[in-house]
């Protein structure tokens, strides 16, 4: 008899735990629910910690470069521009004021390359093209970077090593108008059509930057007027994703695309989108990876099926880049666009990390079923575009 009621009570016991985890459970999911409606249907806690997590990640296993007397971590396409861009946009959405510590660092280390301009490492010294391509990608990059947090900041002028960040890049620009750019032959940053994406990144920079000062500095004026020549002359031989980040720049800084040109753009961009409203990276360009004649192939193995899919970078970049240019959230395209980014923000395994993102795969390497270059980390790198401008876009629209 006591050991049948130990048995019951023991049985008992269990099911109200079990009742009680349930409960929590479907609590938890409940408020998780709730939480994404209030914020316009996706998480932003869960992707400021992607956001944050992947940069301290970067710092840990990013190229270290002597910087003074001290190392810096190299600047990447894919992690740190986008996060520069989106983290401070999605603070202000959070209401949260003050930049988080991996802001913080970036700005620190930004301003230590560029006050250390005359004798800091470069980021690939391997050979003399390689010192030269350094040079102009940096000097695009750290302007960026630097009046970036600028306009974050709300400075009515630009800081001082914004203006040394500036005086640098119109030192380093090249007599067409643009900047030797790093050529790994790696799609869609580092290739030879990759001089037209550093173009527009320096449009998008000299738009960014707070006050007159960019107006009333000749070698500004001087310069802004090659990079727009570059921008116009070249502009017809572009991929569409080169022509998308001009869409982009031209929101910042005028007189970079005709009135017929911005609308044709518009309605080709619109022409790219897919049945399940989002677009595909692999679809905005015929990819070249530096060959200079057909067949193009990547220099690894890409998984074709994912590349035929939509994807959170190529999303998130046009839509924001359509809202930024004035086309109406209700707008279908789009309407459509943002919807398939509400859908698609995903909880990913990566190594011992899960994170609330979006998705978006390399066009260069399978880097999805391990290897060397499929590691947790290198897996990532291109769902860290597509988390960061993800959120630029449903921010712009919310």
């Amino acid at each position: 008899m006591y050991r049948a009621g130990g048995l019951l009570t023991t049985r008992l016991a269990i099911l109200v735990v079990l009742a009680v985890l349930l409960l929590g459970f479907t609590t938890r999911r409940a408020v998780t629910r709730d939480d994404r409606a209030a914020s316009g249907g996706w998480d932003r806690e869960g992707a400021a910690r992607y956001l944050d997590e992947r940069m301290q990640v970067w710092f840990a296993n990013g190229k270290k470069l002597r910087t003074g007397q001290a190392e810096t971590v190299c600047v990447s396409c894919h992690t740190t521009l986008p996060y520069v861009l989106a983290r401070p946009a999605l603070r202000r959405a959070m209401h949260v004021a003050g930049p988080t510590p991996q802001e913080i660092r970036l700005l620190e280390e930004t301003t230590r390359r560029v006050e250390s301009y005359a004798d800091h490492q470069p980021l690939y010294d391997h050979s003399q093209s390689k010192i030269t391509e350094s040079r102009g990608t940096e000097a695009v990059l750290d302007a960026l970077i630097l009046a970036s947090a600028d306009a974050a900041q709300s400075r009515r002028e630009p800081s001082a090593p914004t203006q040394q960040a500036l005086k640098r890049l119109w030192e380093t620009q090249r007599p067409d108008g643009a900047w030797d750019w790093l050529d790994f032959g790696l799609e869609p940053f580092e290739t030879v059509d990759g001089a037209y994406y550093g173009a527009a990144l320096a449009a998008l920079t000299i738009g960014s930057v707070p006050g007159s000062y960019a107006s009333h500095i000749a070698e500004t004026r001087a310069g802004v007027e090659k990079l727009r020549g570059y921008l116009k002359e070249k502009y017809a031989s572009q991929s569409l994703f080169n022509r998308i980040w001009l869409l982009l720049a031209s929101t910042r800084l005028n007189d970079l695309l005709t009135s017929a040109q911005r609308v044709a753009l518009i309605t080709e961009i619109q022409g790219r989108q897919r049945d399940d409203g989002g677009w595909a990276l692999d679809s905005l360009g015929t990819w070249r990876w530096s060959k200079t004649s057909a067949p193009f192939r990547a220099p690894g193995t890409p998984d074709a099926a994912m590349l035929a899919k939509s994807d959170g970078y190529a999303t998130g970049l046009i839509v924001y880049a359509l809202r930024q240019a004035g086309q109406p959230a209700g707008q279908p395209a789009v309407s459509r666009g943002l919807q398939w980014l509400r859908a698609n923000q995903q909880d990913v395994q990566a190594g011992e990390h899960s994170w609330p993102a979006w998705r978006a795969h390399s066009l260069n390497f399978d880097r999805e079923h391990g290897g060397d270059k499929g590691e947790p980390w290198r897996r990532m790198f291109m769902s860290d575009s597509a988390t960061a401008f993800a959120v630029l876009a449903l921010i712009a629209s919310d």
